[in-house]
């Protein structure tokens, strides 16, 4: 009796290594079961989402049918020929692309700065990277108070006499500009500085013991081996600016100068209540940044084809 139970654990034991090692050679893996709540979240929360959107695209609405005509694709055609839907690809455009631009490149010089051990090393890191707990509402609300027609700047330059008039500053696509490079900076330095302390200092040791100067060994050296992190560093910072919506509405002009994608898509969501015109605005968002961070990879695969030196 005692034997008999003693045996059945041993027989299920059996199996169950039988049935793992049948599976393995199948090249099914048991444990990738438990990515399945992963999946379920994933589908819920973005799959199901966006091609609902694709799918309201194609759903115009009578409106924008008689309007526009083009049936299913009334939407797309009342996009790309409305110039003040259009016109947003273009100010979006002139407001992401320098804004990243702008961060990648003020990045570079600090990150090689703080590489080296000095005094106050640690303070000024945490002064550079102190906005990003501030968020983009916080931000605008303090662009507003310093640099507003009534904010601390201008009214200190006009009592010593600099100016006469009010700088304008914000509510317009500067006060947008400095917002997104008040946010958009810390990441552009975290990212630049990851990479730059995974390259070996040796190897510029190597360059400089041969004779090359300072500007050589950046740009033999350093820049092919940053090149990679340059580009990624440059389409984070670039998505992050292209999606704006608070510091455009808050800072900017929103029926002019600063007049974004993200804008439009809420007019047209909270306003129009025009949700396939939304999700066709917002799809085109989607196809720009692909477009844009496309070219720089392409950029990056004709600078340096090789390994990278840094830790992104």
């Amino acid at each position: 009796m005692s034997s008999a139970t003693a045996g059945r654990p041993h027989g299920r034991t059996r199996s169950t290594a039988s049935l793992r090692h049948r599976l393995a050679e199948r090249g099914i893996d048991v444990s990738l079961l438990m990515l399945l709540p992963a999946l379920v979240v994933a589908i819920g929360l973005f799959v199901y989402p966006f091609s609902y959107g694709i799918g309201l695209t194609f759903q115009p609405t009578p409106a924008t049918q008689e309007q526009w005509g083009g049936g299913v694709l009334a939407n797309y055609l009342a996009f790309f020929k409305d110039p003040f839907v259009f016109n947003s690809v273009w100010l979006t455009m002139r407001l992401a692309l320098p804004a990243a631009l702008f961060n990648v490149l003020a990045s570079v010089p600090m990150a090689f700065k703080l590489r080296k051990r000095f005094r106050g090393k640690k303070l000024l890191t945490t002064l550079l990277v102190l906005p990003i707990t501030l968020g983009t509402v916080l931000t605008a609300q303090g662009l507003l108070i310093f640099a507003g027609r009534q904010g601390w700047l201008n009214r200190f330059l006009i009592q010593i006499g600099v100016i006469h008039d009010p700088l304008p500053l914000v509510n317009n696509y500067v006060g947008v500009f400095l917002s997104l490079v008040i946010s958009g900076f810390p990441f552009a330095f975290l990212l630049i500085s990851s990479y730059l302390s995974g390259i070996d200092p040796s190897i510029e040791a190597a360059a400089k013991t041969m004779g090359a100067g300072w500007g050589q060994r950046f740009r033999r050296v350093v820049l092919p081996l940053l090149a990679p992190g340059l580009a990624t560093t440059f389409i984070l910072t670039f998505v992050l600016a292209f999606s704006v919506f608070p510091s455009a509405r808050l800072v900017g002009d929103a029926s002019g100068a600063t007049r974004v994608m993200a804008l439009m898509a809420y007019r047209a969501f909270g306003e129009q209540t025009d949700y396939p015109m939304a999700s066709t605005i917002a799809l085109m968002m989607g196809v720009v940044e692909l477009l844009v961070i496309a070219l720089v990879l392409l950029w990056r695969s004709f600078l340096y084809k090789g390994s990278t030196g840094g830790k992104g």
